[in-house]
């Protein structure tokens, strides 16, 4: 009976053993089998929102955003045609107007007053142009010695020609162009004409009578410089002389120190005297008067149709650093000197007399 017992107990340790060794094999030698693949995640959504989603997370509000910006897009294409619309209405209702400027007075039109460019900036080159829109009108400006009868492109249907009427061959030349303007009228090429014309010191500009439409002729309007005694202020008027451009004189750009800062003279007057004229009795009461002392004064007797540059630059200083630019009657009483003073801020003082011509 002891025995047997004593058998059981020992079975049941080595069995205990056995289970002990199996277990530790199990958990810390035995190789591990690989993962079984899980079945495939049953998706419940729609084909199409799986392909809206793509690799990010699921909007709820991505179809509002979408709609949104479909219709900004419309709205800004719509507003883009608008715009265009109204550009191209725009271009087909804009007035165009060619100037061809054959007197130097061309130049103050489109430099001084409409402060337009030229290309190239070289004043000697052949052929200078430019252009410019003020409102719905588009300008454009030719000029220099190349830019003759026929041998350019008329590109408006309106046109503003700048004459110089101040000598008969001036006057001959003027009226070449003239002709050249009337055939275009003739075969349609263009409908309106306006002259701006540098006109005759004494303001004897009769020539220019014929060619006007209320005397049967073409041109439409007149500005004419110099009191003409036909300015009407209706198909023509008087047109300012200006600076004097064919000695290059610039375009002066104003500034406060023009205004404000004091200037070293009283006066000035650099120019020709003639015998015999008011300019004369000028320089004699300069002097009588000590004024010549509080003024630069710089007198000659014969005139000189180009300046040098010493001389350019001495008349510019002259205009900038004085108050009053004095100005007396040569053949007429408007001159060049009156705009220069205005462009430097001196007061023109100008000489109120008549000269002998067709005036107002």
């Amino acid at each position: 009976m002891r025995g047997a017992r004593k058998r059981l107990c020992s079975a049941l340790i080595v069995a205990y053993g056995l289970f002990s060794l199996y277990a530790a094999y199990t958990v810390f030698l035995r190789p591990r089998r690989p993962a079984a693949p899980r079945p495939p995640h049953r998706d419940r959504r729609g084909p199409r929102d799986r392909a809206a989603l793509g690799n990010g997370e699921w909007n709820p509000w991505e179809g509002d955003e979408k709609n949104e910006l479909l219709a900004s897009q419309q709205r800004y294409e719509a507003n883009l045609k608008m715009i265009q619309n109204a550009r191209s209405h725009l271009e087909q209702t804009s007035l165009r107007v060619q100037i061809w400027g054959k007197a130097a007075i061309g130049l103050y039109l489109w430099q001084h007053i409409f402060g337009g460019r030229l290309e190239p900036a070289d004043v000697t080159a052949q052929w200078r142009e430019g252009s410019q829109k003020a409102g719905k009108t588009c300008f454009s400006f030719i000029t220099g010695p190349s830019v003759v009868p026929g041998y350019f492109s008329v590109e408006a249907e309106n046109v503003v020609l700048v004459l110089n009427g101040r000598e008969k061959a001036k006057i001959t030349y003027a009226t070449q162009w003239l002709h050249y303007a009337q055939t275009l009228i003739q075969t349609h090429k263009i409908q309106h004409v306006a002259v701006v014309l540098l006109g005759n010191e004494q303001c004897n500009n009769e020539w220019i009578q014929p060619y006007l439409k209320r005397n049967g002729g073409f041109v439409n309007l007149l500005f004419v410089t110099y009191d003409y005694a036909l300015v009407n202020e209706e198909d023509i008027f008087q047109w300012p002389l200006g600076v004097a451009t064919y000695r290059n004189f610039p375009v002066v750009e104003p500034s406060w120190s023009m205004l404000r800062d004091p200037r070293s003279y009283l006066c000035n007057f650099l120019g020709t005297v003639y015998k015999n004229s008011s300019r004369e009795t000028l320089m004699e009461v300069l002097k009588q008067d000590g004024l010549d002392k509080l003024c630069w004064i710089a007198a000659r007797e014969q005139w000189q149709p180009q300046e040098t540059d010493e001389s350019f630059k001495n008349y510019q200083d002259a205009l900038l650093q004085s108050d009053l630019t004095l100005c007396p009657v040569g053949i007429n009483t408007e001159c060049y000197r009156i705009y220069e003073a205005c462009s430097y801020g001196s007061l023109p003082v100008i000489e109120d007399v008549t000269t002998s011509g067709e005036y107002l």
